[in-house]
């Protein structure tokens, strides 16, 4: 009977939860398949609602940009809040309502009927999944003993990849059978069932001491990420980062975080001890975190359009194409640990880091008949890249701070993400949107003067007025295809160029290979653990 409390003693899990521990994160990562998963499917899905009714919406290229945003903006802006309600109330609670709030707004959605609608259900979807992301990092933080921790951030970081090529593949196949709104119908079962064994298995956690309750820092928080979020992609739908209103909205958004650190350096019961930033570490990680996203969503979006507008693949296609990136993050997030065990997080994150620079810019050699399998290849590196950069940041994050503070741990490393890929998606849209107008504007003479403009916005816009012109609207297909070939070219160069500043960073600041004596140190941990 005394045998088993032996490797317990020391444990800060309880017994029971730490037998269905796995079974936990199982539930984890079907909550997080859904919000990650929901991003992904609408990329597919632009095409259609974008058509008129009954087959779509209607909606205008500012209206499905909107779409999109509208769940950053929210997401991005409570991420931060979210994880610190998480800590204080419960972080079941917090994740059971931001799934039921996901979930009505994704049945709200599917029944729109105009694009200001969808908008507007969409920013009820990213209020939900903001409650989410947070929530299921920092459960697993409790569920889990720290020797295990890295290994299950590993299958969650899997989870997001799994999620990412998943949501075109599940987008495809909605397309084919049913009409647009399936594409967030799909989202109500999947949250009935993820609820149900939320309730059933998943065990509450918060922080036992809170303290008072920071309001000014949690309120200048969601105002300046708000504010900075808002600017950036108003400066990509400008596709000008210089205009005053782009840079009133951004330069106030930063200013008021910039209050928030002052205020909470000050304040003698803060959101968050912005002291953690002091380690280079951390703030290396972070800094990683942001990068990789920033190169990894710009390349999404561009790879849609250049599979889709260039080379002719189907919605599902497109989602079965993705297939690599998923499979490469399946295989090697859990067993990055293990590389950073033998060779320390400067190694495998700069390295996850030059390898994604690398496949960023192979995509500068695609062309319209460029063999498909290469494309597949580049994929599966990029995926590969990202699992040894997604999991040993993760870890360096997480671990940083006390377990108590695991909600607003993740929040950051979420904010930081969302922030990062919100900006990926603007900065490189509106390199790859400038690219493309200044590679057509001198072939759209047979263009009626009034579409000009529209027909320069995008390979889209300029193949849907070509459609209309008819005949002789073919002769635009090919200029169309060549200068957003090149604007991929130099997006993706860009990218790049990012993806190898993150690999400088983690180079130099981030920890090496684990020296000897940091194994011999951890044994005496083990002698009063059995006090």
């Amino acid at each position: 009977m005394t045998t088993p409390a032996v490797p317990t003693a020391g444990r800060r899990v309880p017994e029971a939860v730490h037998r269905r521990r796995w079974a936990i994160l199982g539930v984890l990562m079907l909550s997080l398949l859904i919000v990650v998963l929901d991003n992904s499917i609408l990329n597919v899905a632009i095409k259609t609602i974008s058509t008129p009714a009954p087959t779509g919406l209607g909606a205008t290229q500012s209206e499905l940009e909107w779409a999109i945003n509208a769940y950053t903006l929210v997401f991005a802006g409570l991420l931060f809040t979210a994880g610190l309600l998480g800590d204080r109330l419960g972080r079941k609670k917090t994740l059971l309502s931001g799934l039921v709030v996901f979930g009505v707004g994704s049945a709200l959605a599917a029944e729109s009927g105009s694009p200001v609608q969808l908008i507007a259900f969409r920013a009820v979807m990213g209020l939900g999944a903001a409650f989410v992301m947070p929530a299921t990092l920092a459960i697993l933080m409790n569920v889990f003993e720290r020797d295990e921790q890295p290994k299950a951030i590993g299958i969650w970081s899997g989870g997001v990849g799994i999620a990412l090529a998943l949501g075109p593949i599940t987008g495809g196949v909605l397309l084919d059978h049913f009409w647009w709104g399936s594409v967030f119908l799909i989202n109500v079962p999947v949250v009935i069932v993820a609820v149900a064994l939320m309730v059933w298995l998943v065990p509450d956690s918060r922080d036992p001491s809170p303290g008072r309750v920071d309001a000014i820092g949690v309120l200048l928080s969601v105002v300046g990420l708000v504010l900075l979020v808002y600017g950036i992609i108003k400066g990509g739908q400008l596709a000008d980062f210089t205009d005053p209103a782009v840079l009133a909205t951004a330069g106030a958004g930063l200013a008021v975080l910039v209050v928030f650190v002052v205020f909470e350096k000050r304040s003698d019961h803060p959101s968050i001890d912005v002291t953690y930033f002091k380690s280079k570490v951390f703030s290396a990680a972070m800094v990683a975190i942001a990068l990789v996203f920033f190169a990894l969503m710009g390349v999404t979006f561009f790879s849609v359009f250049y599979t889709q507008s260039v080379r002719g693949y189907s919605p599902l296609q497109t989602g079965l194409l993705m297939l690599p990136l998923a499979a490469a993050q399946l295989v090697f997030a859990p067993r990055a640990r293990l590389v950073v065990a033998r060779f320390g997080n400067k190694v495998t994150t700069g390295g996850g880091l030059v390898l994604l620079a690398g496949m960023l810019a192979a995509f500068a050699t695609l062309d319209a008949d460029t063999p498909i399998w290469l494309l597949e290849v580049i994929f599966f590196l990029m995926g590969t890249g990202m699992a040894h950069v997604m999991t040993p940041t993760a870890v360096v994050v997480m671990q940083a701070l006390p377990r108590e503070k695991a909600g607003s741990a993740s929040a950051l490393s979420n904010t930081f993400r969302q922030v990062g890929g919100a900006l990926g998606i603007a900065v490189l849209g509106s390199v790859l949107s400038t690219a493309y107008r200044n590679g057509i504007e001198g072939k759209l003479g047979l263009v009626p003067a009034g579409l000009r403009h529209t027909a320069g916005e995008s390979i889209e816009a300029t193949l849907g007025v070509a459609q209309q012109l008819g005949a002789p609207g073919r002769a635009l297909v090919t200029p169309a295809n060549d200068a957003f070939l090149h604007a991929m070219h130099v997006t993706a160069l860009c990218g790049a160029g990012v993806a190898l500043l993150g690999a400088l960073v983690a180079i130099l600041f981030l920890p090496g290979r684990p020296a000897p004596r940091q194994e011999s140190e951890e044994k005496p941990e083990l002698v009063p653990a059995d006090h």
